[in-house]
C-alpha cells in the first residue's frame, strides 16, 4: 500500500513536471504596432502567456506590413498582430489569410468606429459641425500652423491604411484646397490637441474609438455622408501602385470588426498559445480602458494589464478552455 501511493504520488510529481516543462516551452512574438490601443493588447498577450501559460513572450515593434510578411512566413520572427481592423487591413487579411493561408483570425472580434474630429468648445464656437465646414475659408485659417493660407489635418500615423483612406477622403470631400493631409506619429497627434485646445485654436484630426483621447479631451465628432459602399472603393498601395489616383471614397466609414491575427505555424510550435488566441476576445470599452490608463494616465502597461488579468481571472479561464 506504501509503495502504491508512493508511486502515484512520484508519477502525479513526473507529470506535473512534464506539463510545466510543455509550457515552459511555449514561446510567441508578438508585435507591436504605434497606436496604444493595439500595444496595450500586446502587451495583454503577453502578460497573459508569460504568467498564466508560463511560457515565453516577446514585444516586437512594426508595421502592419512588417507583422504580416512575418507571420506568413512562419519562422517565430513576429507571431501575432494584436488589433487588425478590418476592413481597414484586408489587403493584408486578403493576401495572408484568404489566399496563402499561412495567417488566421480570431474567432471573436469588437467593434471600432472612425471619424474626424475637433475639440467641443472649437466647434461650438464656430459652428464646425460637418466634415464639410473645413473647406471654409475662414475656418481653414483658425486651423493654419504654418502661414500657407491652408489649415492642416491630421490623416493618421505613416504606415496606417486608415491614413491612405483619409487623405483620399480629404480629396473627395473636396478639402484639398483649404486643408493640408498631415502624416505624423499618434504621440505628436494627441500632443498638437492637447495644445491647441489650451491656446484656443482649431485642429482637425482623424479620430476613432476605442481611444484614449476620448477620457483626455473633450472632442466631438465631425458628420460625413453615411456610408455608401458605391462612395467607398478604395485600393491600397499593396492592392495598386496608383491605389491614390484609382480609389473614390466620399462617405464616412463603416463600423469596423476588429480582432487579433495570428501565424498558422504555432499550432505546432506552441499550440497551448494558439489555442488561446482562438479564444481570446476584448470589448471595445475593455480596449478604452487599457489605452485611458496608459497613454492618459502615464501607467505602466505591465501594471495595467497585470491588474486587469487579476479583475477578469474568469474570463482569461474562457481563454484558456478552464
Amino acid at each position: 500500500m506504501k509503495t502504491t501511493a508512493t508511486a502515484r504520488a512520484l508519477c502525479a510529481s513526473l507529470l506535473l513536471s512534464f506539463a510545466f516543462a510543455a509550457h515552459s516551452a511555449e514561446s510567441v512574438k508578438i508585435g507591436e504596432p504605434s497606436w496604444v490601443g493595439a500595444k496595450s493588447i500586446a502587451y495583454l498577450i503577453k502578460n497573459v502567456v508569460t504568467e498564466r501559460i508560463g511560457g515565453k513572450a516577446e514585444l516586437v515593434p512594426g508595421n502592419n506590413a512588417a507583422i504580416f510578411q512575418a507571420m506568413n512566413a512562419g519562422k517565430g520572427d513576429i507571431d501575432v498582430h494584436p488589433d487588425v481592423w478590418l476592413p481597414n487591413q484586408e489587403s493584408f487579411t486578403k493576401k495572408y489569410v484568404d489566399g496563402e493561408g499561412t495567417v488566421e483570425l480570431s474567432r471573436n472580434s469588437y467593434e471600432g468606429k472612425q471619424s474626424f474630429c475637433v475639440s467641443k468648445a472649437f466647434s461650438k464656437k464656430h459652428g464646425v459641425e460637418s466634415i464639410f465646414d473645413l473647406a471654409r475659408p475662414e475656418i481653414a485659417k483658425l486651423m493654419d500652423s504654418d502661414g500657407n493660407g491652408k489649415g492642416e489635418i491630421w490623416v493618421g500615423a505613416p504606415g496606417w491604411a486608415s491614413a491612405n483612406v483619409n487623405e483620399v477622403k480629404v480629396r473627395d470631400y473636396g478639402l484639398l484646397p483649404f486643408m493640408d493631409p498631415i502624416r505624423a506619429e499618434q504621440s505628436v497627434m494627441q500632443a498638437t490637441v492637447g495644445d491647441t485646445i489650451a491656446k484656443g485654436r482649431g485642429y482637425a484630426f482623424y479620430c476613432y474609438s476605442p481611444h484614449a483621447i476620448w477620457f483626455l479631451h473633450d472632442i466631438v465628432r465631425l458628420k460625413e455622408p453615411p456610408y455608401d459602399p458605391a462612395k467607398y472603393i478604395m485600393y491600397q498601395p499593396s492592392d495598386d501602385p496608383n491605389w491614390y489616383e484609382n480609389s473614390k471614397v466620399a462617405s464616412e466609414d463603416a463600423l469596423k470588426k476588429v480582432q487579433i491575427a495570428y501565424s498558422k505555424s504555432l499550432k505546432k510550435r506552441s499550440p497551448v498559445i494558439y489555442e488561446f488566441l482562438q479564444n481570446f476576445s476584448l470589448r471595445a470599452d475593455d480596449v478604452s480602458y487599457f489605452a485611458f490608463q496608459i497613454a492618459g494616465k502615464k501607467r505602466d502597461p505591465d501594471e495595467v494589464v497585470n491588474e486587469w488579468i487579476a479583475k477578469n481571472s474568469a474570463r482569461v479561464d474562457a481563454w484558456l478552455g478552464i
